[in-house]
């Protein structure tokens, strides 16, 4: 099938990038100003002290022109050693991925095995950690949202069992899918490292990745001498003499232009309203895949209704057909773009990305176009999900 001109909007609900609001590309659209200039640095506090009302933190946030793999990096050097090991929660195919970061960091890994069709048990993670009497484990790299099969983790769970065990080890958080898609709260949940990135939850163009680290976090990091680390080093970042060393260099303005204006667009919504509106909206995805679903040849890859993610779903096909031929008819078709399949589900699975700049009616072309394009490919389904999308919204 060949590519012809496209009108109308790109449906992108790719589990990001996400769709970037005109506000956000318009407050990026202007000339760049001082680096080191009073304007700037004012407007850059301004954007260090409304990130710590996004996190729920008073930690120390730090900013760094990467995606989310420059943030893992990022939260792995500063407060972790070569040798050091760390418990890797098997959420899913992205905290294989961290994993193998932290070990290409001579970080030993231990992999706290389970089903990626399910979310971790935090008492899992109690009993190990009550194994661990001698204190090896130094931190635990917990994913809040894999990507891959768009399960959330119980990150309150996790430290209740952390404290449980009587254990000292970090608490470091990967909030690259989750954040400001569902309430996160860090420093109330006794997170000590968080990671995330711009390109999802918070609309923006991909380029900005974030740590949040907490007091104990900070310790660490000034005593740890034995991690080679420059552009990632916060102790060179909290330099305050310099500020040029906040950003290890010229700072990405164009990038915080448009995450002012994402924070600006958070707050007036609302972030219970924010939250309330992805929750709404993926149910009525998870209502359209229980629908379409009926016909056996497709499936929820997160088993568990509570705990199916409100960011991504995975949804994993009959080994009989191909989810690269239905993305294809859905963008050469329908100009909507979807996501591929990761980890165990490479080959047979889509994602539908629904977090960021979304609202119903949106969502409804989403389902219609996807519907359309099983039919197109001859998955055998069954017909109304968009109908049960709409019974899902109009619930009382």
């Amino acid at each position: 099938m060949s590519m012809s001109v496209q009108r109308g909007w790109n449906f992108l609900q790719t589990p990001g990038p996400t769709n970037i609001p005109n506000r956000i590309l318009n407050a990026m659209h202007r000339p760049a100003i001082e680096f080191l200039g009073p304007d700037f640095i004012n407007f850059s506090d301004k954007i260090f002290a409304s990130l710590k009302t996004v996190f729920k933190s008073q930690g120390q946030p730090f900013i760094y022109a990467a995606n989310g793999h420059g943030a893992w990096e990022a939260a792995i050097s500063n407060v972790l050693a070569p040798g050091d090991m760390v418990l890797v929660p098997e959420t899913g195919r992205f905290a294989l991925s961290w994993k193998y970061m932290a070990e290409m960091l001579h970080v030993k890994c231990e992999i706290l095995p389970n089903n990626h069709r399910e979310a971790i048990r935090p008492e899992d993670v109690a009993q190990r950690l009550e194994r661990d009497t001698e204190h090896n484990i130094k931190a635990i790299l917990l994913v809040h949202v894999d990507t891959s099969n768009g399960i959330a983790a119980d990150i309150a769970g996790v430290r209740a069992a952390i404290h449980k065990a009587k254990h000292p080890a970090l608490l470091m958080v990967d909030t690259i899918a989750s954040l400001m898609t569902t309430d996160y709260r860090m420093d109330e949940w006794g997170v000590d490292v968080t990671v995330a990135a711009g390109q999802k939850g918070l609309m923006l163009p991909p380029g900005l990745s974030f740590c949040v680290a907490n007091d104990k976090a900070l310790a660490i990091a000034d005593d740890n001498k034995a991690m080679p680390r420059s552009y990632w080093d916060w102790r060179d970042r909290l330099d305050k003499e310099v500020f040029y060393k906040a950003f290890c260099g010229t700072a990405p303005e164009h990038l915080l232009f448009g995450l002012e204006a994402a924070i600006d667009m958070l707050l007036e919504e609302g972030f219970e309203n924010v939250f309330s509106r992805h929750a709404r909206l993926a149910r009525a995805v998870h209502a359209a895949v229980d629908k379409w679903a009926e016909s056996g040849a497709l499936e929820h890859c997160a088993v568990n209704p509570g705990e199916r993610s409100n960011s991504v779903t995975t949804i994993l096909l009959n080994k009989a057909y191909d989810p690269l031929e239905l993305r294809d008819i859905c963008r050469e078709r329908f100009n909507i773009g979807l996501g591929n399949g990761m980890g165990q589900f490479m080959d047979h699975s889509f994602r539908i990305g629904h977090m960021g700049d979304l609202n119903e009616a949106m969502l409804f072309g989403v389902l219609g176009a996807i519907e359309a394009g099983l039919k197109l490919a001859r998955i055998p389904y069954s017909a109304g999900g968009i109908n049960a999308a709409i019974d899902s919204l109009t619930r009382d």
